[in-house]
């Protein structure tokens, strides 16, 4: 009997992402303190975060592979977290105008049956070109990206606040990079294509 995937999230964006690859999964909200620790680089923040979010649950489901993920953009060394409103969406895509933003991603996958924990950061920058205050404006109320790190959603719109991106896995702008997961799952016997 396969054993329960559970997504560590209450993400509709993850939940979207994860329901791609076609395999049953239950989401629930894992209840974690996000805040960083004195020091913190937002890589080992996402990574640190993904992983707490995965145990948060172990207690919960016993026989399970919990998904862990979170995301934190680097605007250089500044984090930038979900505006949560209009001014402050307006303001954090004014900083980024003409800049790069790193979006470090983390990824965890725990075996709650082996207590095996396998943690990835996924790393993917995206160039901003110069914008208007009329272009930021418009996007921010076209789109409203409140609860979006970076304030964009580049499944929409937000591709347009673009001059290039780098990375492996775009899906890592959206909160799950999908690349990752799926090699994680693989190492723990779940293979969404079948086995080979």
């Amino acid at each position: 009997m396969p054993r329960s995937l559970i997504l560590a999230s209450s993400s509709p964006y993850r939940r979207q992402l994860l329901g791609q690859l076609g395999l049953p999964f239950e989401s629930v909200s894992p209840h974690i303190n996000e805040a960083a620790l004195p020091g913190e680089t937002p890589a080992t923040l996402a990574a640190r975060l993904a992983a707490e979010k995965a145990r948060a649950l172990a207690g919960t489901f016993r026989d399970a592979l919990i998904i862990g993920s979170d995301q934190v953009a680097d605007l250089e060394g500044k984090p930038l977290g979900k505006p949560g409103n209009r001014e402050a969406a307006v303001a954090q895509l004014r900083e980024s105008s003409g800049r790069r933003v790193i979006f470090h991603t983390g990824i965890s996958v725990l075996d709650t049956g082996s207590g095996i924990l396998r943690n990835e950061v996924d790393r993917f920058a995206v160039y901003f070109r110069k914008l208007s205050e009329r272009q930021i404006v418009n996007y921010v109320d076209r789109e409203q990206p409140f609860d979006c790190a970076g304030s964009f959603k580049v499944e929409g719109l937000g591709i347009a606040l673009f001059e290039k991106m780098e990375g492996s896995d775009h899906n890592s702008l959206i909160g799950l990079p999908l690349i990752r997961l799926v090699d994680l799952l693989q190492t723990f016997g779940v293979f969404p294509l079948g086995e080979p």
